[in-house]
Order: C-alpha cells, then structure tokens, then sequence
C-alpha cells in the first residue's frame, strides 16, 4: 500500500475523482493536488469504472448522480470485482434524505459526503479512510472459525476453501465479529467501528449487513448470532 500524500513519506497515492459536474471535479483535483495526491478524473459511470479497473487508485470519490452508469451502480460493480473490491469509497452527493445515505453505505461505500460539503472535512475523511485502509494492511493476519478463514492481509475469506466474496463494509463487519469472538457487539458499536464514525444511519443498515454476510457464508452464517436487544456475537457451534 502506497503511503498517503502529507500522511507519511514515501510514493504519493492516488484518488480517482469520478464526478460529471467538471468545474467541481477540477476544483477538487486542485486541491488534492495541494494536499499532496495525484488526482484521477472521470466524468461519466463507464469511464469511471473503466479509471478504476485499469489504474487502481488508494481512494475514489464518487458522485452519486452520474450519467451511464450511476454512481451507486458503479460502487456495486467496484465491490463485486476482486481486484477493486479493497479500494476505499466516498460519495459525493447532492441527495441528503436518510434512504439514499443508506443505500450508498449498503452498496459498500465507506463514507457519504453530501453537497456542498465543506473541503476541509472532505479532506480529513479521506485521510481516515486512508489511514484506515493503511492500518488494517499492517494489522494482517489469519483469522479462523470453523471453516471460515479470513486472510486480513489480502481481504480474502474463504469457507470450506472456496472464495467468498464480499463488500468492503462486509468484510470489515465480519473481521469486527470475528475478532471480538464470544463478545457481544452492540450495533452502535459496529455504526462507530466499521463505519468509522457516527453516520446517523438506521440500525438496520447493520442488520441488512449480517443477513447478507449470513447468506453468503452459507451454513457457517449460524456462526453469527443474534443477542435480542443488544446485538451481535461470532463463536462456533
């Protein structure tokens, strides 16, 4: 992992800016670029992905109302795809109401800014996404239960030896569980550990999350427990 712009010495990382309004997207890459990142622009869905998939930035900033491929469309294809998958993203938007913050967290975006943002706090949540990509790279290690085999330094979970495939909030979610094995984790702790920060989203985000996770770790999902009115716990049968 490349260390970030003024965060640390060493080769300047990336953000990709995928944004159509192009008087915004210039102005964001000059001040990036001052910050000390190199800046990647894209002005439509497809040439965003098109970006991402060929250049693999640290970060992608990401409006949400774009033309061919939507921005949320667009954070789904990035998720599915192995090779994107680990890339933090933050959107940008004009939408404000509750559903859409959580839709754009559900599709596995790591953060929701939403127009017109303040540049400075723009900036610092790039730097805690990239610090936090940055610390979970030097944290790796293999975390195991029952069948299921979390490879933290590659963000690969396997179960039973087959790849599983997983969001980034996914993925952050389970290794949350996985490594507070037998405890109970309330859902505001996963809000403020997962999240990063308090996103004022609806529980069920969190709920939505573990059902899918359940869903894809197939008969190792009962690892997950449910603790009625408190949250939720990961220990073997």
């Amino acid at each position: 992992m490349r260390s970030a712009g003024n965060l640390s010495s060493g080769e300047i990382m990336r953000i990709a800016v995928i944004e159509d309004e192009k008087d915004l997207a210039a102005l964001l890459a000059f001040q990036l670029g001052k910050e000390g990142y190199q800046v990647l622009t894209a002005h439509d869905g497809k040439s965003g992905y098109e970006l991402v998939s060929c250049e693999l930035p640290d970060l992608v900033l990401l409006d949400i109302m774009l033309p061919v491929i939507s921005g949320i469309e667009l954070c789904k294809l990035l998720k599915k795809q192995r090779s994107t998958q680990g890339i933090p993203v933050i959107m940008l938007t004009a939408k404000a109401e509750e559903i859409d913050r959580v839709i754009g967290l559900e599709v596995g975006a790591d953060d929701y800014v939403t127009k017109p943002f303040s540049l400075r706090e723009l900036l610092l949540r790039i730097k805690v996404a990239l610090r936090r990509t940055n610390r979970e790279e030097d944290d790796a290690r293999i975390l195991v239960m029952g069948a299921v085999f979390i490879d933290t330094g590659r963000c690969h979970v396997t179960v039973n030896g087959e790849e599983i495939v997983l969001t980034t909030t996914e993925y952050k979610l389970l290794c949350a569980l996985a490594e507070s094995r037998g405890r109970v984790l309330t859902r505001d702790h996963l809000l403020r550990n997962v999240w990063g920060h308090h996103t004022g989203t609806d529980s069920r985000t969190v709920d939505s999350h573990i059902t899918r996770i359940r869903t894809k770790l197939g008969p190792c999902g009962d690892f997950i427990k449910t603790v009625r009115g408190f949250g939720y716990k990961m220990e073997e049968e």
